[in-house]
């Protein structure tokens, strides 16, 4: 990563001050500031179908910042939603989701809160469901991790410490119009959930979280995908 480099926040307001220890407890990475490096992105994650948004441009200086990336290949796709599901309500409805969820936690879980700046996938709408799809058994690691590669998924940088915060500069904003860009947003799902459909009409032998559980499986496993950045 770049020492500088500008990133963008979709919101339904303007920011210019992003404050430390405000936002959501359950995001995907827990408290913190999301930004993504594509200004349309950030547009499509700021509009809904009844109201523009606003992308928010700022400069961020990542120099001694301690930085985790979770889509390297020092991590696995099991890294990734082992901090999903410890900071996302998942719907856990069964004894096998609440066994995975704590294996997960347990075997492959990162403690984010020791970084500065996490980079790594963003879990919206389809996204999420894949997630919640292989902690219930549904799906195997191999089919979550090709899932997550679907529909150009976007890469969130997330800013978590109150150092990192005080490097962000604030640049400007631009408006995000409804009608173009949650177009471009639902045509992003419906493109993601198309292929997501195929991947389920294959046999697979892959791993289901169940088999990891049962065979006490850890991070070094070969089997495992590994993260694409």
């Amino acid at each position: 990563m770049e020492k500088k480099i500008t990133v963008y926040h979709g919101s339904n307001q303007i920011v210019e001050v992003p404050v430390f220890g405000e936002g959501k407890m359950h995001n995907d990475f827990g408290l913190g500031f999301y930004c993504t490096e594509s200004n349309d992105l950030a547009k499509e994650w700021a509009v809904s179908s009844l109201r523009d948004g606003f992308s928010n441009k700022y400069t961020l200086d990542t120099e001694y910042l301690n930085i985790l990336n979770l889509n390297s290949s020092d991590y696995t796709i099991l890294n990734w939603i082992a901090v999903l599901v410890e900071h996302r309500l998942f719907s856990v409805k069964t004894p096998v989701a609440r066994r995975a969820k704590q294996y997960l936690i347990d075997n492959f879980g990162i403690n984010v809160n020791a970084y500065d700046l996490i980079v790594g996938y963003r879990a919206d709408d389809s996204y999420f469901d894949y997630a919640e799809a292989f902690v219930n058994n549904g799906i195997t690691a191999e089919q979550l991790a090709r899932a997550m590669r679907l529909g150009k998924l976007g890469e969130q940088i997330v800013v978590k410490s109150q150092f990192a915060f005080s490097k962000i500069r604030y640049e400007g904003f631009e408006i995000a119009d409804k009608n173009t860009y949650y177009a471009l947003r639902k045509a992003r799902d419906g493109e993601a959930n198309k292929t997501y459909f195929k991947i389920l009409e294959e046999e697979s032998d892959g791993l289901y979280i169940q088999d990891i559980i049962r065979g006490g499986i850890k991070n070094d496993d070969a089997r495992i995908p590994r993260n694409i950045s």
